[in-house]
C-alpha cells in the first residue's frame, strides 16, 4: 500500500470546513442530495444494501440512504464533520454506522454491496498513485458483484467553462472562488474566500482532475470491470452537454475481479 499522506494537506485542515461549511454544506445542497438517492436510477440499490459512503462529510448522502432502509456506514477523516453527522442521523432517527478513517487506509474486505464517493470528494491526494490506492481499497471493501459510484467534475466539464472566477452569496456571506488549472491540466486549484461583515476567511484546495478516459483506467487497474459513465443524476449520457463525470463500475465475480 502507498504511504499514507501528509497530515498537512488541505483537506486534514479542520479550518478550512469550518470557515467555508455554509457554502460547502448548504441547505440546498442537502436537499438536492436527498432528491438524488430518492429519485436517481444510478442509486437504486438492493433493497437493505450494506452501503459505504465514503467522505462523508456531515452525512448530506448518509443520512437519506439510511432513510431509504440501506445498512449504511459512513466515513471521513473529519471529527467535527462526522459529529454533525451522528447529529442528523439522529435527528433522522436512523441508525448510522460512522467511522473516522484517512480513506487512504479504509478498508473492509467484502462489507459492502455498494459504494458512493459523492460531489467532488475524490481525488484529493497529492500522489496520483496514492488516488488509485482508494480506488484498490474500494475495490477491496465491495462484496462481489457490488457497485462502485464515483462523482466529480470531469477535466471535459471544465475545459468546457469560461469563467475561472464566480462569486456568490449566501446568508449574508459573499464567496469569491477562483480556479486555477495546474501542471497540463492534471490538477486543479480553488482559492476560496469567504467574507462576512468585515470578517473574512481565505482556504485554498488543490485536487487531481481526470477525464472519462482517465478515470476508466484507473478503475480498471484496481480491479473494477463494466465501467460506464454518466453525465448527470437522472443517468444521462456523458458528453457535451454533461454536468457531471460519474463513473459505475461493477466488482467482478470471479477471484481475479474480472
Amino acid at each position: 500500500m502507498s504511504e499514507e499522506h501528509d497530515t498537512g494537506a488541505w483537506f486534514a485542515d479542520q479550518a478550512f470546513w469550518r470557515d467555508f461549511y455554509p457554502h460547502l454544506f448548504s441547505a440546498e445542497r442537502a436537499a438536492q442530495a436527498v432528491r438524488i438517492v430518492e429519485r436517481s436510477p444510478l442509486f437504486r440499490f438492493p433493497s437493505g444494501a450494506r452501503v459505504l459512503d465514503l467522505c462523508c462529510g456531515p452525512g448530506l448522502f448518509t443520512v437519506p440512504l439510511a432513510r431509504a432502509g440501506h445498512e449504511v456506514t459512513g466515513v471521513d477523516l473529519s471529527a467535527p464533520l462526522l459529529e454533525r453527522a451522528r447529529t442528523s442521523s439522529r435527528d433522522a432517527g436512523v441508525d448510522v454506522r460512522f467511522v473516522e478513517a484517512d480513506m487512504l487506509a479504509f478498508a473492509e474486505p467484502e462489507a459492502f454491496d455498494a459504494a458512493v464517493n459523492m460531489f467532488t470528494s475524490f481525488g484529493y491526494l497529492d500522489r496520483h498513485e496514492d488516488n488509485v490506492q482508494v480506488l484498490r481499497n474500494l475495490h477491496t471493501s465491495l462484496a462481489p458483484g457490488g457497485t462502485l459510484l464515483v462523482d466529480v467534475v470531469g477535466k471535459e466539464i471544465l475545459a468546457r467553462r469560461d469563467e475561472r472566477i464566480s462569486l456568490s452569496e449566501l446568508d449574508g456571506k459573499v464567496l469569491v472562488q477562483r480556479d486555477t488549472v495546474l501542471d497540463d491540466w492534471s490538477r486543479l486549484r480553488s482559492d476560496w474566500y469567504s467574507i462576512e461583515g468585515s470578517r473574512a476567511a481565505t482556504g485554498s484546495m488543490t485536487l487531481h482532475l481526470y477525464s472519462a478516459a482517465e478515470l476508466r483506467d484507473m478503475l480498471r487497474s484496481a480491479g473494477f470491470a463494466g465501467v460506464r459513465f454518466h453525465g448527470d443524476y437522472e443517468g444521462g449520457p456523458y458528453d457535451h452537454r454533461a454536468e457531471r463525470l460519474i463513473a459505475v463500475a461493477t466488482k467482478g465475480v470471479d477471484a481475479r475481479g474480472n
